[in-house]
């Protein structure tokens, strides 16, 4: 792929070159802004979404995982392996599993094409260069990338139009948890500008072994013309972790709460992802939205095997390697004129990773390779008569697998169609009310396919064992009522899923720690979310983000509830604002949930309290955050092993960090 890599630098250096009249003209209709990614709703548009601010970001972001902010909002829930806010985290939305939600940056995929993660801890403290995040409940509109299959979570890059500045941050927390960044924007001069942050993140963790040491480095530079912009931005990460992906048995939980399951098993990981982006306007009614990107990822983790099954520790220890190449485009064509919108786009990648499994006294045991590639087009249109709007999307996704190693593999391919079609009624000014109905697909993961197995088996006669291979289908629909006006925020929404073949978390792992899945006959999800923020004077307000779900599995005639999939979730919180001061107040109650397709095991439901206290001065903004007030003894994620016994993920108990930074 170096060629590849060639190839961007030499683009780079050719954009740098491109001429454009010298001098900006204001006669023009539109003023062109930075890169335009069109794949964001608005108030008109007839889906469920929510939008986390540049300045909620700002005010919340500690170097946390992204996780735990986004569980701020209605329907998502979280864990972190190592107890506390830093290295590997998890989220799910409406109960929902990470791989099945879209991610990406600026309209580049981030989640890993094989297996369906994204994986924010390659890419740590990534929320301090994010201007805005649109997380689309449901499956939204069309997106670049995997399935939207409950989800999409899209972050945008930093603002290159903000005032120059410079800004220095250092915090320190429970855990010996520290976080030091520095942050530089130019502004726009000369039609040039460069926006470049630095940071280095490192904690103990909460449970023994866990640690976390990362570093990550976001440049973002753009240009600036009459009828075009072009952008870059690279984005690199480095990341060591003690691990601590296992669960604990209660028994050993009341012992010693802080107990690492794990044993002397660590990883390291390096991503590096480069797009480059141009808008180009060739008339005050189209424009034309391009972008090239390359996404690098080479690194390996520990297993100890003997701990992983509950035996003695021994010198016996795994290692799994892995290398990989995403390389892809995207272009789409916007014509707005009055009332009528139209958006149509292509999008492909290719991807290669290569696999390496190894044994510390036997050395290399196996490689092979996995090929991803894909391919989709879409075409979307909004019209708008009077108080109404017409909105319809339709998506073709073409996706392909190969495998590369000792046992023979076929090629699989799938080929989507993914209609999405809605009408939303403007009742007032600052009303909407809006249905929805669409349907998405989704192929297995290679984790899926294989059954959990790093290096594919074979059966006696020399035949692949392959476990799931039928793709998975939901039918979305999304009604609800959105309000704001300068006090009231509110929004309420109701959602029905209909799925077929649902793959979904078993609750086990497989021979080389990776969780395991099943496919069910028939299921849906169903609830109710809500978002509210009120402003009770100029210095008070209350927001609320809460859920109901009622979710089925029917499955060889046995109905039963998914797993860690919580029937209420409520999130308050009460802030206070007096010049440069602020005092924020937030309460969580999550409600129990199973472990196991059984329904006997469960997670208890648990209440937490934290509280932050911020005061800004001149150029400098110091902030406190407390977390968990109470001392809550809780965990939020768990399974049932082989051996029936109950693991548990402990999370943190009363902690503290505090920051401070520096502008000038």
């Amino acid at each position: 792929m170096t060629k590849y890599f060639i190839l961007f630098l030499l683009a780079i250096l050719t954009s740098r070159q491109l001429k454009a009249q010298d001098t900006l003209r204001f006669d023009t209709t539109k003023t062109l802004q930075e890169v335009i990614i069109i794949y964001q709703a608005d108030k008109l548009t007839p889906i469920t979404f929510h939008n986390i601010s540049f300045k909620d970001l700002k005010t919340k972001s500690t170097g946390q995982e992204p996780s735990f902010l986004l569980s701020e909002t209605p329907s998502i829930t979280n864990y972190s392996d190592a107890g506390n806010s830093q290295g590997y985290s998890y989220f799910r939305l409406r109960g929902i599993d990470q791989t099945r939600i879209n991610m990406t940056l600026d309209g580049v995929p981030l989640n890993e094409p094989e297996d369906q993660g994204a994986y924010f801890s390659n890419y740590p403290d990534i929320l301090n260069s994010v201007s805005k995040i649109q997380i689309q409940r449901g499956i939204g509109t069309s997106k670049n990338g995997v399935a939207s299959y409950g989800a999409s979570v899209q972050l945008f890059s930093p603002n290159l139009y903000d005032t120059t500045k410079t800004t220095l941050g250092f915090g320190y927390g429970s855990f010996n948890s520290l976080r030091a960044f520095g942050e530089f924007n130019s502004g726009v001069k000369n039609r040039k500008t460069l926006y470049v942050r630095v940071s280095e993140i490192y904690s103990d963790g909460y449970k023994y072994n866990s640690s976390n040491n990362s570093q990550s480095v976001f440049l973002s530079s753009g240009m600036f013309y009459d009828k075009s912009t072009w952008k870059i931005n690279l984005l690199a990460g480095h990341q060591q972790n003690q691990l601590a992906w296992l669960g604990v048995s209660d028994s050993l939980i009341k012992v010693d709460r802080k107990t690492n399951a794990n044993k002397n098993e660590r990883d390291q990981f390096t991503q590096c992802l480069v797009q480059i982006q141009n808008n180009w306007q060739p008339n005050i009614l189209s424009s034309i939205q391009s972008s090239v990107y390359y996404t690098f990822l080479n690194g390996n983790y520990d297993f100890n095997l003997n701990g992983f099954l509950g035996l003695p520790s021994t010198n016996e220890l795994y290692n799994y390697a892995f290398q990989s190449n995403l390389i892809g485009f995207f272009s789409n064509y916007t014509y707005s004129i009055k009332d009528f919108n139209w958006i149509t786009g292509i999008h492909g990648n290719t991807y290669d990773r290569q696999h390496t499994g190894s044994e510390k006294t036997l050395g290399q045991l196996y490689t092979n390779t996995g090929y991803k590639n894909e391919m989709s087009v879409f075409t979307k249109a909004a019209f708008t008569f009077k108080w109404l709007t017409f909105f319809a999307d339709i998506q073709y996704r073409y996706s392909s697998f190969d495998y590369k190693g000792t046992v023979a593999f076929d090629k699989m391919q799938w080929h989507f169609i993914n209609p999405k079609a809605g009408l939303s009624a403007e009742l007032k000014t600052n009303s909407i009310i809006y249905y929805s109905i669409g349907r998405t697909s989704r192929e297995p993961t290679r984790n899926d396919i294989f059954g959990g197995n790093d290096d594919l088996l074979a059966d006696s006669q020399g035949n692949a064992i392959l476990s799931i291979i039928n793709p998975e289908y939901v039918i979305d629909h999304e009604l609800g009522f959105r309000h704001q006006s300068q006090k009231l925020v509110f929004d309420l929404n109701l959602y029905y899923l209909d799925f077929k073949n649902e793959i979904v978390l078993n609750g086990k792992f497989g021979p080389n720690g990776l969780v395991l899945t099943n496919k069910v006959e028939q299921s849906y999800r169903t609830g109710v979310e809500l978002s509210v923020t009120y402003k009770v004077s100029k210095r008070f307000s209350l927001i609320n983000n809460s859920s109901f779900n009622y979710s089925r599995i029917k499955e060889q005639k046995e109905l039963f509830n998914p797993i860690l999939t919580p029937p209420i979730i409520l999130n308050q919180e009460a802030v206070y604002f007096y010049k440069g001061f602020s005092l924020a107040v937030s309460a969580r109650y999550q409600d129990k949930s199973f472990i196991d397709f059984a329904n006997t095991s469960l997670i208890k439901s648990y209440f937490l309290l934290n509280g932050r206290i911020g005061y800004e001065i001149n150029s400098f903004r110091f902030d406190v955050f407390i977390n968990n007030i109470t001392n809550s003894k809780y965990f939020n994620n768990g399974y049932v092993d082989s051996d029936g016994s109950k693991k548990y993920f402990v999370q943190a108990p009363a902690d503290i960090n505090a920051s401070v930074k520096y502008s000038f």
